[in-house]
């Protein structure tokens, strides 16, 4: 053993041998379109060499309660989001899947991306995931927040991609458990409908996004040794003319993809809960 693993504590040799979690997630996406031969090329790559699961996500189907849901582990009653304006939201009272991480063991180090300020820009209407100032100022807790509403998602989840990637560099220093988020599939949903050829090429932007990070965790696994998960999924579907929030089966459908570079996938069920998915992957690390 060297002299850095010598002069290591027993706290933190455990952190550098927990796995790497990347929790990424793609607004309304259709499984059935991403699947589509040509379309989601990367992210069926990732569903064959490790697991599909379903998701059936709870009414209203609307972009706020789902990931509130999915992120917090906690059911909309618990939550308290009804729509995108958090209204009544109990959020400050249900941690995220990144808080609670930090909060198991405070040298976890943390990292979010996205571009709607709902999920982590603290001037937004939440956000859902807690800003964590103190950590930020320690270095513990990154946030990389953008506007795509403004500046149009296309665009936004490009810099999204590019500021994950780069964080993802050796000598950017990486995270143990981060979330990057991208809109662009669910804009193209809302403006052009699901069945047309935009919509699919709103998926093949997101799947080149998805495929950069895929290298660089590949890459660190390879070079560096680390043990990573990455998961994958989605916060409701689409109904064929576009749009959600109602309880149809196309708008409730959702999935989860979990892949692992050394294969290693956690057993988990057909079918998953949604507000259950954070426990699950917090205990998988």
């Amino acid at each position: 053993m060297n002299s850095i693993l010598r002069n290591m504590s027993t706290a933190q040799q455990a952190e550098s041998a927990a796995r790497h979690v990347l929790l990424l997630g793609l607004d309304g996406a259709r499984w059935d379109a991403v699947a589509e031969e040509g379309v989601g090329t990367r992210l069926t790559q990732l569903a064959d060499a490790g697991s599909w699961h379903r998701q059936t996500m709870e009414a209203p189907t609307i972009s706020a309660p789902g990931w509130a849901s999915i992120l917090t582990g906690t059911t909309h009653a618990e939550h308290g989001l009804k729509d995108n304006s958090c209204v009544g939201s109990n959020l400050w009272h249900h941690p995220d899947i990144l808080s609670e991480a930090f909060y198991r063991d405070h040298s976890t180090r943390t990292f979010a991306a996205a571009g709607w300020p709902v999920l982590v820009d603290p001037a937004g209407l939440g956000p859902i995931i807690h800003p964590r100032m103190e950590q930020q100022y320690a270095g513990l807790h990154n946030v990389i927040a953008r506007d795509g509403e403004t500046y149009g998602y296309i665009r936004i989840d490009a810099d999204i991609a590019a500021a994950t990637a780069a964080k993802l560099l050796p000598a950017n220093g990486g995270f143990d458990i981060g979330f990057t988020y991208f809109c662009d599939i669910d804009d193209a949903g809302h403006v052009f409908g699901v069945m047309g050829s935009e919509y699919r090429d709103a998926i093949r932007r997101v799947d080149t996004h998805v495929s950069s990070i895929i290298d660089k965790v590949t890459m660190r696994h390879e070079e560096l040794g680390e043990d990573w998960l990455v998961v994958i999924t989605t916060d409701h579907g689409h109904r064929d003319e576009g749009g959600h929030g109602g309880d149809s089966d196309r708008e409730k459908e959702s999935w989860v993809v979990a892949w692992a570079p050394n294969g290693e996938i956690p057993q988990w069920p057909a079918e998953i809960v949604p507000h259950e998915l954070a426990a699950m992957i917090l205990d998988a690390r």
